[in-house]
């Protein structure tokens, strides 16, 4: 291959972090662009970070993010001083990996930054704004200090505030914005007994009508988020003495550090496209969020893993370019799902006028005193992986329909368009990580042959260590992943093999000939 770039990523945060190195793995050379002179190492951002995401950067050499991070199992939910209800997250496989871990967005970098530093295929450079992008069939055409970019690909990680190249892309950004505001703050404090668990509050005396987040951190750091009034005013509330009583009644008398303080204003928003011609959007550029479930970067990373695989296999003659137009249709219907979500979320803790309000306190008091009422209460659902049940790429199976969003704290049962589960294979290792290098068939009973111009392997079950019940297979089927989990088929007949696989690299649909029973099913 050439030693020009093949893709320019542009944003070099973690989703663009993310990106370049999950191209670079397939083989594809990549330039990291950033307007900043260099990384800003402030506050701890995005903290949530939920297995999957952890496996995604496990695969790049990164799973000292999993092992630095602080991990939590259990979310308690209060209304004044009553506990209404808690959830534990869901375990659906033995994992080396815990279910969620709080780590600070900066230390996050700066490990995957470790990880560019040592991958010879991305070159990165700070201080190269790029202030005009352009395309036409040969490629995309970037205006960035000290000059033009010319690349085949381009991925626009930019940020919320890319406004300007969105508009050159004619991608619209519509949404909302919420009047109030929410104070953070990054405190070191000894809180026994915190440091498992996620707490949250509605209506506390020490902040009435409103809510608060308590999310423990590694090095006894907590990280607490007041919803404040429109008006309100940090320094002056800190000069005065206000912002440390605010602390104080949550850490009593202990001695404590701000590590780090901010004000922010949440937002849902998202592009009407995430793939324009040879440019694909992803994470806070494609889509904002209210950070209630954790959905920002829990979403911005699977954006960057399904760009780099899909790109990887167009550039590398596996699939045709149309492959990259299912980017658009996945990860957009992932958008909007996190949208609706998120922004349900949002309209209970910040009621759009008084009767909603009182609608709100009274729904919250019945609660308290009748269990049933909870299932209302929404203090946020956590992030969980989107499932492709739609998408092209996806055989359905009549014998497995799609049930839905599942219960909160729940996951979908395995089957077509959803991710599977992990558990260790023999011979070390966990079946996640055998989906990453190309297609993977995993049989039960019968064997196949795959043909395919992508890296493919297939693999019994058994072989691998595996009981069936790991997926929740039945005896004669074998299933078709794709290289990032998800199944794209589960299979009776070896003849419909090919049709799932044509259909996986390319979103057309084949028609196999009439199914006849499987040599075991004879």
């Amino acid at each position: 291959m050439s030693d020009d770039p093949l893709v320019a990523v542009i944003g070099n945060g973690p989703v663009g972090q993310t990106t370049a190195l999950l191209l670079a793995r397939w083989g594809i050379r990549v330039v990291l662009l950033d307007q900043r002179p260099r990384r800003d190492v402030v506050g701890s951002k995005s903290i949530c970070q939920q297995r999957d995401v952890l496996d995604i950067w496990a695969s790049v050499g990164a799973d000292r993010i999993a092992r630095e991070g602080l991990a939590w199992t259990t979310a308690r939910t209060f209304y004044r001083d009553h506990e209404l209800f808690s959830w534990s997250f869901a375990d659906p496989g033995p994992s080396a990996l815990p279910p969620c871990v709080n780590i600070s967005q900066s230390r996050t970098e700066a490990i995957l930054d470790e990880c560019i530093a040592r991958q010879p295929l991305i070159d990165v450079r700070w201080d190269a704004e790029v202030t005009a992008i352009s395309q036409d069939d040969s490629g995309v055409t970037l205006t960035c200090a000290p000059g033009q970019l010319k690349v085949p690909y381009a991925v626009l990680c930019a940020g919320a505030r890319a406004d300007t190249l969105r508009q050159q892309l004619g991608v619209g950004f519509v949404g909302e914005s919420f009047d109030d505001r929410f104070l953070i703050c990054d405190i070191r404090a000894d809180l026994p007994g915190w440091g498992t668990e996620r707490r949250f509050y509605f209506d506390p005396v020490w902040n009435p009508d409103r809510q608060v987040l308590i999310h423990p951190c590694p090095d006894s750091t907590y990280r607490i988020d007041w919803q404040v009034p429109e008006d309100f005013d940090a320094d002056a509330e800190r000069a005065d003495g206000r912002l440390d009583a605010r602390i104080r009644m949550i850490v009593g008398d202990r001695p404590y550090e701000i590590v780090w303080q901010s004000v922010y204003r949440f937002h849902s928003r998202c592009a009407d496209r995430m793939r324009v011609g040879r440019v694909l959007l992803a994470g806070d550029c494609a889509h904002l969020y209210a950070p209630f479930g954790a959905r920002g970067l829990n979403s911005g990373v699977p954006d960057a893993e399904n760009a780099a695989w899909k790109l990887a296999f167009v550039l590398r003659g596996w699939a045709p370019e149309e492959l990259l137009e299912t980017y658009h249709l996945e990860r957009h219907a992932a958008a909007l799902e996190n949208l609706e979500v998120t922004s349900a979320t949002m309209r209970f803790l910040v009621p759009p006028d008084a009767a909603h309000w009182s609608l709100r306190r009274a729904l919250l008091d019945a609660a308290v005193a009748d269990p049933a009422k909870v299932v209302d209460v929404d203090s946020g659902r956590f992030a969980e992986p989107f499932w492709y049940v739609d998408s092209p790429l996806t055989t359905p199976d009549p014998t497995r329909p799609f049930a839905g969003r599942p219960a909160r704290g729940q996951l979908s049962p395995p089957g077509p368009g959803i991710l599977i589960p992990d558990a260790p294979v023999t011979g070390g290792g966990r079946l996640r990580e055998l989906v990453r290098d190309g297609l993977l068939l995993l049989t039960t009973t019968w064997s196949a042959r795959l043909e395919a111009s992508a890296p493919h392997r297939v693999i019994s079950l058994h072989e691998l260590g595996l009981d069936n019940a790991v997926l929740g297979a039945r005896p004669g089927e074998a299933w078709l992943i794709r290289p990032d989990g998800h199944v794209a088929a589960v299979l009776t007949d070896e003849r419909a093999v090919q049709p799932a696989v044509h259909r996986v690299l390319t979103g057309d649909q084949l028609t196999p000939r009439p199914e006849r029973p499987s040599p075991s099913r004879r």
